[in-house]
C-alpha cells in the first residue's frame, strides 16, 4: 500500500456506503487474528510453564510492569490521532513519525539507565540486566507506529492483523526455543524483543512509505495535543492497571507475582474489545455527520459486546481453575484460585473498554483523560484495601472496580452527544442479569462451592469444563431469550456473521463526512476540528 498520492494527500480506501460491511469484516479479521494469537499464546504458556519457573516469569514481569508504559508511547496516542483526523497528508505524517522516533530514543536510554533503581526497589540485582534488554522494545516499537496507523486509517486491518499474528508467532517461537536451550528468564526477554522487530519489518513492507524530513505543517500541534491527551489517559490507566503487579511484587515475592500474573493474563486475554478499538474508532469517526446512525451503530456494537462478554465472563468464572490446572499443571494451581476472583469482572471489562470508542471517535480525548483520574483513584484505593487478603484480594479488587465504574464511564463518554444513561443501561442490563442467574444456577445444579474446586486429572478437568460450560451456556441463552422475549440478540449476532460473508461492493463514490457533534468547551471544539 502507498498511503499518499503524488500530491502528498492520503488515499482513502473505505467508502461510506459500504462502511458497515467493511467495519464488520475488519472486526472479524481482527477477532480471528486475536483468537489465533490467543490460542498460540496459551500454547506457549503451556510449554514455557514447564520449561521455566514462576520466579522467571515474575522477574520479567517486574521489568515489563514499567517498560510497557514507555513502549506504548505513540501506539496509544499517535495511532488514534491519525485515525480520527479528517485529513492527513505526507508532510504531517512525516512530522509525527520523527517526533515519535525521537521520543522513542530518549525513553529507551532513560529506561536502560533506570534499571539499577528498579533493582534496588525490588531488592533483586538481576532486574537491572533484564531492564537493559527490555529497553530495546521501546525504540523498535517507535519505528512502526505511523506505518501501522496509516494502514488502519485505510481500513487495511487484514494486513495489520496478519502482521500482528506473525510477530506473535516469532516471539513465541524464540522464547520456547531459548527456554528449551536453558536460557531461563532470558528466553522471555529475547521473545519480548523479537515481537516488535518482526512487527516493524512487516509494517514497513506493507506500507510503502518513506517519511520525509521534518517541515512546518498545519495541524502538527493539534495532532500532538490530541495524542498527548490519549497517552496521558493511557498512562493513568496503565498505572491503575499495573499497580497490582507493583504491590504484589513489593509486598510478597517473585513467585507470588508469577502466580498472580498468570491469573491476570487469562483475565486480560479474555477481554477482546480493546483489540477492536482501532476498527470501531475508524468506522465511527466516518459516521460523525449523522448522529442517529452513529448512535445506532454504537448501541448495536455495545449490545453484541455485552452478549458475548457476559457469556464469556460467567463461563470462565466457573471453569477457570480447571482451565489453568489443565494448561499449566498442578504446580500452578494457586494461579487458578486467584483467577476465580478475576472471573466476575470479565464481562464488565468487555463493556468498560468500549468507552474509548466514543471518546476517540468524537474527538474528545481530553474528556477521556479527565475520566481516567477517577478510574485511577477508585481502582488504586481498592488495590490497597485488597492487598490485605493477598493476591486473591487484589484480583477481587479488579472485579469490584469494574462493576463500580463501567456504567458511569459509558455515561460520561456519551454526554457530549446526548447519549444518556437510559439507552446504555437498557442495552446491557439483561445480559448482566442473565449471566448472574445462569452462573448461580449452574453452581447450585453442580454441587455448590465444590464447583470451584479443580479436578485432579487432565481427563477430569476436561470433563468438568465441558459439563459446567454446557449447563451454563444453555441457562444463559435461555435467560437472555426469556428476558428479551424475542430473538433480537441472536439476530444481531447472525447479522454480523452474514456481513462477514462475501458480498458485492457498492460502486457509489465516497462522500465527505463533516463532524456535527459541536458540544463542549472551546478547548474541546478546537481540539476536535483542527
Amino acid at each position: 500500500m502507498k498511503p499518499f498520492d503524488k500530491n502528498g494527500a492520503f488515499q482513502s480506501a473505505a467508502e461510506v456506503t459500504t462502511l458497515r460491511r467493511v467495519a464488520v469484516r475488519s472486526a472479524g479479521v481482527t477477532m480471528l487474528s486475536q483468537g489465533l494469537g490467543m490460542a498460540f499464546q496459551i500454547f506457549s504458556v503451556v510449554i514455557l510453564a514447564r520449561l521455566l519457573t514462576p520466579a522467571d516469569f515474575g522477574l520479567v514481569t517486574m521489568v515489563t510492569t514499567f517498560s510497557l508504559l514507555l513502549s506504548n508511547f505513540g501506539v496509544n496516542g499517535f495511532t488514534e490521532s491519525v485515525l480520527q483526523r479528517a485529513e492527513i497528508d505526507h508532510r504531517l505524517a512525516s512530522n509525527l513519525f520523527w517526533i515519535n522516533l525521537g521520543a522513542g530514543i530518549l525513553l529507551t536510554l532513560a529506561f536502560a539507565a533506570a534499571g539499577s533503581l528498579m533493582a534496588r526497589f525490588y531488592g533483586n540485582p538481576r532486574v537491572a540486566h533484564v531492564a537493559v534488554g527490555i529497553s530495546l522494545t521501546i525504540l523498535i516499537t517507535s519505528t512502526s507506529v505511523l506505518h501501522l496507523s496509516l494502514l488502519m486509517r485505510a481500513m487495511r486491518f487484514t494486513q495489520v492483523s496478519a502482521n500482528d499474528f506473525i510477530s506473535r508467532i516469532a516471539s513465541i517461537s524464540i522464547s520456547i526455543l531459548l527456554a528449551w536451550a536453558g536460557w531461563g528468564y532470558w528466553a522471555l526477554v529475547a521473545g519480548a524483543v523479537t515481537q516488535p522487530v518482526s512487527q516493524a519489518i512487516g509494517a514497513w513492507t506493507m506500507c510503502r512509505w518513506v517519511p520525509g524530513l521534518p517541515r512546518r505543517a498545519d495541524g502538527t500541534g493539534s495532532m500532538v495535543g490530541f495524542a498527548a491527551h490519549v497517552y496521558g489517559r493511557f498512562t493513568l490507566n496503565y498505572f491503575s492497571r499495573n499497580m497490582d503487579n507493583l504491590l504484589v511484587g513489593w509486598r510478597f515475592n517473585a513467585q507470588s507475582l508469577g502466580f498472580y500474573k498468570k491469573a491476570y493474563d487469562l483475565f486480560a486475554l479474555s477481554a477482546l474489545t480493546q483489540n477492536l478499538t482501532s476498527v470501531t474508532v475508524s468506522a465511527l469517526s466516518k459516521l460523525r455527520g449523522d448522529s442517529q446512525q452513529y448512535k445506532r451503530f454504537l448501541l448495536s456494537a455495545l449490545s453484541v459486546t455485552a452478549f458475548l462478554g457476559m457469556a464469556l465472563g460467567g463461563d470462565l468464572t466457573l471453569i477457570g481453575k480447571d482451565l489453568i490446572h489443565f494448561l499449566l499443571g498442578p504446580r500452578w494451581d494457586p494461579a487458578g484460585r486467584i483467577f476465580t476472583f478475576f472471573g466476575p469482572g470479565i464481562g464488565m471489562l468487555f463493556l468498560c473498554g468500549t468507552q474509548s470508542w466514543i471518546h476517540l471517535s468524537i474527538g474528545k480525548a481530553n474528556r477521556w483523560f479527565r475520566w481516567s483520574w477517577i478510574e485511577f483513584a477508585v481502582t488504586g484505593l481498592l488495590f490497597v484495601v485488597g492487598l490485605h487478603w493477598g493476591p486473591a484480594g487484589v484480583a477481587m479488587s479488579w472485579s469490584v472496580s469494574l462493576c463500580i465504574l463501567t456504567l458511569p464511564a459509558l455515561w460520561y463518554a456519551g454526554s457530549p452527544i446526548q447519549l444518556g444513561i437510559a439507552p446504555l443501561l437498557n442495552t446491557v442490563w439483561k445480559y448482566i442479569v442473565a449471566s448472574a442467574v445462569a452462573g448461580i444456577a449452574t453452581v447450585a445444579i453442580t454441587g455448590g462451592p465444590a464447583s470451584f474446586v479443580a479436578a485432579s486429572t487432565a481427563i477430569g478437568n476436561i470433563a468438568r469444563m465441558a459439563k459446567l460450560s454446557s449447563i451454563f451456556g444453555v441457562l444463559y441463552l435461555g435467560a437472555v431469550l426469556l428476558l428479551y422475549q424475542s430473538f433480537k440478540p441472536f439476530n444481531q449476532v447472525f447479522g454480523l456473521l452474514r456481513d462477514l460473508g462475501p458480498g458485492r461492493r457498492s460502486s457509489t463514490p465516497s462522500q465527505a463526512v463533516t463532524p456535527t457533534f459541536q458540544t463542549g468547551t472551546t478547548e474541546e471544539l478546537s481540539l476536535t476540528n483542527k
